[in-house]
């Protein structure tokens, strides 16, 4: 039997005034001690998440990085691209205490009181320069997020390295390297715990339009990913230490479809507040993105045209999540 909601607001503009006008967002909901969840966040039956839907001994690819560049490695790698779109990697070159200090920054950014934060569930912050970073950046956060973001670009390179190389491409040049990841994004975003996390999401199902995102993720879960066999949820289960790294539309536009972003979504918790913490690495606003010119010299026939990447963004952010129809929009 569904559950007997007393809406704790008359109306959405209540809301509204609330969660946006007065900067509360969902953690000022969640600190009203609230015992029904507010009508607007109810999620149609068939976006909630299904019980029934999810695969319980499913995993992700789980690799380790500690040699690389072992030829046995970078074909983990590309086959983990290929054919799930996600992985998680361990023994990588990222310190353990710079991931350990980034969760417990976002943690501490989000107990700030709500008058300081301009508060919308979830921080964003663009890396331009360092110089940028401490003007504008809040300090509470500033140098763990810049050092998890400079110890990750170790392994974001080598990760681009191998996942190149297996389309045949032999060398990343400095114009290539600037497409692939030529503007750096990273979230901090908090679910704080829900009154009725059955009829609602943390994040609807999509697939992100970067080229890679790494994502670290507290150890309470909630990260499903879709089965590579399509219908299917695989609950992506926390590791201490890892990253889990995912195929963006992106690079699924740049490698002709060999490699594929997939559906993922954030389901939300009763009991506990958790945090993810994702690095989106992206073209540049300004960039043309299509199949890579190597894979069509070699007679490859392109799927995908050539489309500006800031319309692309464009157009994802302009609708709700929908899985993975915003990649339609590159389609020949």
């Amino acid at each position: 039997m569904a559950p007997t909601l007393v809406d704790p607001f008359n109306d959405s503009s209540t809301l509204v005034e609330f969660v946006i006008n007065q900067g509360t967002g969902v953690k000022g909901l969640s600190k009203l001690g609230l015992t029904a969840l507010p009508k607007q966040y109810i999620q149609p039956l068939e976006e909630r998440m299904c019980m029934t839907n999810i695969i319980p001994q499913g995993s992700i690819p789980i690799i380790d990085m500690s040699n690389w560049e072992d030829p046995k490695v970078a074909k983990s790698i590309c086959d983990a691209a290929s054919k799930w779109g996600f992985f998680q990697i361990v023994n990588h070159d990222v310190p353990i205490e710079v991931l350990e200090n980034v969760k417990d920054t976002t943690y501490n950014f989000f107990r700030l009181p709500a008058e300081a934060l301009e508060w919308k569930d979830y921080l964003s912050l663009f890396y331009v320069s360092k110089e940028e970073a401490f003007a504008l950046w809040p300090s509470v956060c500033r140098e763990q997020v810049l050092d998890y973001m400079k110890k990750s670009e170790v392994v974001i390179k080598q990760l681009l390295q191998v996942l190149i190389k297996g389309l045949n491409v032999n060398e990343i040049d400095e114009a290539k390297e600037s497409l692939l990841m030529g503007s750096i994004r990273t979230n901090l975003n908090y679910y704080p715990k829900c009154p009725n996390p059955e009829l609602t999401v943390g994040v609807g199902r999509h697939s992100d339009v970067s080229t890679l995102t790494i994502l670290l993720q507290d150890e309470i879960g909630g990260l499903f990913v879709r089965g590579n066999k399509g219908g299917d949820w695989i609950h992506v289960p926390p590791i201490k230490g890892s990253l889990v790294i995912n195929v963006g539309d992106a690079l699924q536009i740049m490698s002709n479809g060999r490699y594929r972003s997939v559906e993922r979504r954030v389901v939300a918790n009763g009991s506990k507040n958790r945090i993810l913490v994702p690095i989106f690495v992206n073209p540049r606003p300004t960039d043309m993105i299509g199949p890579l010119p190597e894979l069509v010299a070699n007679g490859e026939i392109p799927i995908y045209k050539q489309v500006l990447y800031s319309d692309y963004v464009k157009h994802f952010f302009r609708k709700a999540h929908d899985g993975k129809k915003t990649v339609e929009f590159a389609e020949l």
